[in-house]
This record gives structure tokens, sequence and C-alpha cells, in this order.
């Protein structure tokens, strides 16, 4: 049995021949493991650098390109040589597909004082408190920057996409919201200076 599964997992390199059909389950099982092995990583680098660096969209959208091919698998199996564009070309489709989603649902801001602080303690009330009242303070861009990658978790590249600016300009303007936060936090007598 060992030596059945050593031989299919080494000599997956489909002949060019077209003579290999995936049509049990240990066909399917050897297959996909091959595409993992073999293109797992560098699917995920690719649509890693398609997803302006999300790893982890990446990685679902690798996922979703190994489901499809265990769902071709019995014509991918036969297609050796046309494996890895298949695969290619079905992650960037899955990419630009997650493009289109993102622009047609576009992340909505939300007002600071309508976000849900539902915390339980006097000590975080008060906090939070001192938090909104120091926002009031920021200019409406801080506010907006803090809102995203702070309140709704958006990354850099998320945050980018939405407000249409460069991620170094989202970086740059996160880095003197959360100073000027700071300060005004100092203000307060919230922070020690």
């Amino acid at each position: 049995m060992n030596g059945i599964m050593e031989a299919e997992t080494t000599t997956f390199a489909p002949p060019r021949t077209h003579t290999r059909h995936v049509t049990s389950d240990a066909d399917c099982d050897a297959f996909l493991r091959a595409v993992y092995d073999q293109y797992g990583p560098l699917l995920v680098r690719y649509a890693t650098r398609l997803l302006d660096g999300d790893w982890h969209k990446a990685e679902d959208i690798f996922q979703e390109t190994a489901a499809r091919a265990w769902k071709h698998g019995w014509f991918l199996g036969t297609r050796g040589d046309h494996l890895r564009p298949w695969l290619f070309t079905v992650a960037r489709n899955l990419v630009i597909d997650h493009h289109r989603a993102r622009r047609n649902r576009p992340l909505e801001l939300m007002e600071v004082e309508s976000l849900d602080a539902s915390w339980d303690s006097t000590e975080s009330t008060i906090t939070a408190h001192a938090v909104l009242t120091a926002l009031r303070e920021l200019n409406e861009q801080q506010r907006t920057v803090i809102s995203l990658m702070y309140y709704l978790e958006c990354s850099v590249a998320q945050a980018a996409e939405h407000l249409g600016v460069p991620p170094g300009t989202v970086k740059s303007r996160a880095f003197y919201a959360v100073r000027a936060l700071r300060k005004a936090l100092e203000k307060q007598g919230v922070l020690a200076g």
C-alpha cells in the first residue's frame, strides 16, 4: 500500500499522451494532493500580488481554485501540460470577481457616534466617552482613517481602495491621526504626556 501511495504522488506529472484519467477516489485524492504540493505556494503568492498583499484572501482564492480543480479532476487529470495555465487562469478570474464584488458593494462609513461600544464597566464607558470627545477634535480625514482601520478593521489596502488614495497615503494619514488622537487624549488628562 505504501508503495502505491508513493507511486501516485511521485509520478504525478501527467504524461503528455493524455492517458491518465481521474476516475477513483484514490486518483482524485492524489490529483488534489499534487495540485496542493506543486502549485499551492505559487498560486497563493500570485493571488497575493493581485490582491495588493492580502495574504488571507489569497489563501481563500487558492482554496476555491483547488476546489474547482477537484470538481474538474476527471478532465484536468488528462491535460497535464495545460493544468498550470488553467489553475492560474481560474485564480486570476476569482481575483477579478473579488475586485468587482468589492467595487459593487463599497465599504460604508459609519458615524463614530453610532458605533456600538457596549462595554460593561464604568471605567470603559468613561474611556469610550473620552475617546469619542478626542475624535471630535480631529479633522474629517483623520476620523475617517481611524474609523476604517481601527473600528471597521480594514487593511491598509482596503482603506486605500475605499478612499481612492495610495496605501502609503493611508499609512501616513493613520500615523498622524493616531498622533493627533494621543495629543487630544493627553489634553483631556486621559493619557500621561
